[in-house]
């Protein structure tokens, strides 16, 4: 069977999307353009070849047309090896074409057959002439460029304290922008990688779309972590919240507000919610008074189901040992 890809080649398809992300980096940081893929800035032309092993001589490659986002990289180039190695597998020879990516099946079409060089324009043009830069000038452009993504991320890792596993995450997610932007809002970094990797993250995956075209801001999520800081929501209620912001019902707080998601702040209603729990379980108060803590959870998952989770799991636990003491 042939392998195409083999040691590092193995991540190919992940390498093609980070390469056009950095790429998309660097654009931005030179305010040279927006480059956002889905509105046409930025355009990638996946070429790809295979070789049975890294030191084989490539194969004939293929160029599969204006691919508009990273996620649609990595599965053109996924796809195309695939192919093309089914291809040789097969004992048949890959074809010098253009072909065409479809987002909706994930698959390439064949387009235009380039059966010679001087269909992709390697002749040499007579109207540009070689230019040489002096040194001189070439540092003073190097000079005066902003800061490239690359330091820029040794930067921001440094000042949120990230691990290199927890940065090496958030670039592969595309998430820098919006995390600095969430920071910059008033999270913490925690918090915004918090957010941002796990929950959403997840709902960008379910969706299949990338994490900045989800329907929420940085300042949204900020507010919300703001709001799970002044306990006045916890995260199971934070998760409610955010169906609310997604799903176009205002910002955090009116969210809180409209849908009754704050937590239970008011002793009151807390006592009467335990001391039904204890109640209808009057073993375990005798099994808390005697030392055992274990049943101490039962009754606090009855509050907070009583309380539609709005309870503070803390202050319960606390006023549960008071009850039974």
């Amino acid at each position: 069977m042939t392998r195409p890809i083999e040691g590092a080649g193995a991540r190919a398809p992940e390498v093609a999307r980070a390469y056009v992300q950095t790429l998309r980096d660097i654009f931005r940081a030179l305010d040279v353009s927006e480059a956002r893929m889905e509105r046409g800035n930025v355009r990638a032309d996946v070429n790809l070849s295979l070789r049975p092993t890294p030191d084989s001589p490539l194969g004939t490659r293929t160029e599969t047309k204006n691919v508009n986002s990273f996620r649609a990289v990595e599965r053109a180039v996924r796809y195309e090896v695939s192919r093309q190695a089914g291809v040789l597998d097969a004992g048949g020879t890959v074809i010098q074409e253009t072909r065409h990516w479809h987002e909706d099946t994930g698959i390439t079409t064949s387009g235009r057959v380039k059966s010679d060089a001087e269909d992709y324009r390697y002749f040499p043009e007579p109207d540009l002439v070689p230019v040489a830069p002096s040194r001189d000038w070439v540092e003073e452009i190097r000079a005066s460029l902003p800061e490239l993504p690359a330091a820029r991320r040794r930067r921001l890792q440094g000042e949120w304290g990230y691990t290199d596993l927890e940065m090496r995450d958030v670039v592969n997610a595309g998430a820098v922008d919006i995390i600095e932007a969430t920071v910059a809002a008033g999270a913490s970094p925690a918090g915004a990688r918090k957010w941002w990797m796990a929950e959403l993250g997840r709902r960008a995956k379910e969706q299949e779309v990338e994490l900045e075209q989800l329907p929420v801001t940085p300042a949204q999520v900020a507010e919300l972590q703001g709001l799970v800081d002044a306990g006045r929501i916890n995260d199971k209620l934070a998760r409610q919240v955010l169906d609310g912001v997604l799903a176009g019902e205002g910002d955090p707080e009116a969210v809180v507000v409209a849908r009754g998601l704050e937590v239970v702040s008011d002793d009151g209603p807390l006592l009467a919610a335990i001391d039904d729990a204890l109640a209808a379980q009057p073993d375990i108060a005798d099994k808390i008074r005697g030392g055992n803590l274990g049943p101490v959870g039962a009754i606090i998952g009855a509050v907070m189901k009583a309380t539609r989770g709005q309870a503070d799991a803390g202050r319960v636990r606390e006023l549960v040992l008071e009850r039974v003491s």
